[in-house]
C-alpha cells in the first residue's frame, strides 16, 4: 500500500486579469474593522475596472470575507507562505497592500523581492516612509521640520542617543502595529527598561528614539495623490494632549482650533511629501504643533483608521476613488470631490476595558482602543464637545 499523500486543489484559475487585495487578518488593537471597509470598497472598484477581484483574509467577522463580495475569496492567514502559493496559481496583474493596514503593508518587501507588482506606491517609496532614518533624511532634504531622532541596536546605544536628542524621548521599536512597546521616558534608567522590554518581546528589532514634543497639539492629514493631482481628504485635530496614541484620541473633522495658516502649512507639507515619495493612492501624515511650528511625526503610505471615517463624514467614496487611482484607471479630476458636512464630525475611540478588567486603563503612546465611532455636532457649543475640550484643557494644565 502506498504511503503517498494525495493533495487536491479546488481553486481553478481563470484567464481573466486579476488583482489581489490583502486584508488585515484578525481584528486586534491597532488594526480593526476600519480596514475591512477599505478592502470592501477596493474590491468593488476593482470589479468596476473590469478585473477579477481576489480577496485574501482570514477573519470571519468581516464583510470582505462574505462569499459574494470578491470574485474569489481565499480564506487564509495573511502570511507570506500562503500568499506566495496563491500568487503562483493565480498569476495576478498585481497586489494591493494599501487597504489592509500594517499587516498587508509588511508583506510588500517579500512581494518586491519576488518581483511581484505592487499596485500603487512602489515598495521603495513605502519603505522610505516606514523607515524612520530614511524618512527623516527625506524631511531634512525637503526642509520640513521634525523632532530630533536617532536609532539604536542596544540599550547602551539608546541611552547615548536619548541624551543627544534630549529628554523626554519616545522609545519605540520599528515596524510595529498600534504603538506596540512604545514608551515616553525621562531618564537613562527608563530608557534601559524600555529597551529590555522591546528586545525581550521583539528580538533583533531596531529601536527608534525621538525627542518628545511635550504639551503640543496633534493633528493628521489623510490625502490621495494620483501622480499629478493632490487632494486632502481631511484634516483632523486631536482633542487629547500629545503622548496619547492617535487611535485612542478623540479627533475633530475639520480642525477646530488651528489657524488657517497652520492648516495650510500641514497641507503644504503633506503634498511635498506625497510628491517626493511618488505616492500613487493613499497617504496619512501625523503632525505635532508647538509654539505655532508644525512638525511631521510620521507618514503612513496606506489607508489609515480614519480614512473610512472621513469618507462617511464627507459622503465621498474615497476608497473607491483611491483604488481606481492605484490601478491607473482614473485621475482625481474625474471625480466630484465636493465635501458635504454641516458642522463637525467627532471620532470617538471605543474601548473594551470591561472585557479585560486586569488591563491598565491609563492611556499613553501604546494604543488600547478596539474601534471607533462617529458623532456629528452642529457647532462647537455642543455640550458633548465642550466636555471633551474641558478635559483636554485640564490635562494640559497639569
Amino acid at each position: 500500500m502506498s504511503n503517498t499523500t494525495l493533495y487536491s486543489n479546488e481553486s481553478i484559475s481563470s484567464s481573466r486579469k486579476k488583482i489581489i487585495v490583502l486584508g488585515s487578518g484578525p481584528n486586534r488593537i491597532g488594526q480593526g474593522i476600519e480596514f475591512d471597509y477599505c478592502c470592501v470598497h477596493g474590491l468593488l472598484a476593482i470589479k468596476e475596472c473590469g478585473y477579477e477581484a481576489i480577496m485574501i483574509n482570514c477573519n470571519p467577522e468581516t464583510v470582505s470575507t462574505d462569499f459574494d463580495m470578491a470574485d474569489k475569496l481565499y480564506f487564509e492567514p495573511v502570511y507570506w507562505e500562503h500568499l506566495w502559493e496563491i500568487i503562483e496559481l493565480e498569476k495576478p496583474e498585481g497586489v494591493i497592500v494599501q487597504l489592509g493596514g500594517q499587516t498587508a503593508l509588511k508583506l510588500s518587501r517579500k512581494l518586491h523581492e519576488r518581483g511581484i507588482k505592487i499596485i500603487g506606491t512602489s515598495f521603495d517609496n513605502m519603505d522610505i516612509a516606514e523607515d524612520r532614518g530614511r524618512f527623516s533624511d527625506l524631511l531634512k532634504e525637503l526642509e520640513i521640520p521634525y523632532p530630533n531622532y536617532g536609532t539604536a541596536f542596544s540599550a547602551d546605544e539608546a541611552i547615548e542617543v536619548a541624551n543627544k536628542v534630549g529628554y523626554p524621548v519616545l522609545v519605540r521599536p520599528s515596524y510595529v502595529l498600534g504603538g506596540q512597546r512604545m514608551r515616553i521616558v525621562i531618564n537613562d534608567e527608563e530608557v534601559e527598561k524600555a529597551c529590555i522590554s522591546i528586545f525581550k518581546h521583539l528580538p533583533d528589532n531596531k529601536i527608534l528614539i525621538d525627542h518628545f514634543l511635550d504639551r503640543c497639539q496633534e493633528a493628521e492629514v489623510d490625502a490621495i495623490f494620483d501622480g499629478e493631482n493632490f487632494h486632502v481628504m481631511g484634516v483632523m485635530e486631536h482633542i487629547e494632549p500629545a503622548g496619547i496614541h492617535s487611535g485612542d484620541s478623540n479627533a475633530v473633522l475639520p480642525a477646530f482650533n488651528l489657524s488657517p495658516l497652520l492648516v495650510a502649512t500641514m497641507e503644504f507639507y503633506s503634498e511635498k511629501i506625497a510628491r517626493a515619495l511618488n505616492i500613487k493612492g493613499l497617504i496619512n501624515i501625523q503632525f505635532a504643533i508647538k509654539n505655532n511650528n508644525v512638525y511631521v511625526i510620521e507618514a503612513n503610505p496606506r489607508a489609515s483608521r480614519t480614512t473610512p471615517f472621513i469618507a462617511k463624514a464627507y459622503q465621498i467614496p474615497y476608497l473607491n476613488i483611491a483604488t481606481k487611482v492605484m490601478l491607473d484607471k482614473a485621475k482625481l479630476t474625474d471625480f466630484n470631490l465636493e465635501k458635504k458636512l454641516e458642522g463637525y464630525a467627532i471620532k470617538e475611540p471605543v474601548f473594551s476595558f470591561n472585557k479585560f478588567p486586569g488591563v491598565n486603563k491609563e492611556l499613553g503612546p501604546e494604543m488600547k482602543s478596539t474601534g471607533e465611532a462617529i458623532r456629528f455636532i452642529k457647532d462647537l457649543r455642543d455640550p458633548y464637545f465642550r466636555t471633551l475640550y474641558k478635559e483636554r484643557s485640564m490635562h494640559l494644565s497639569k
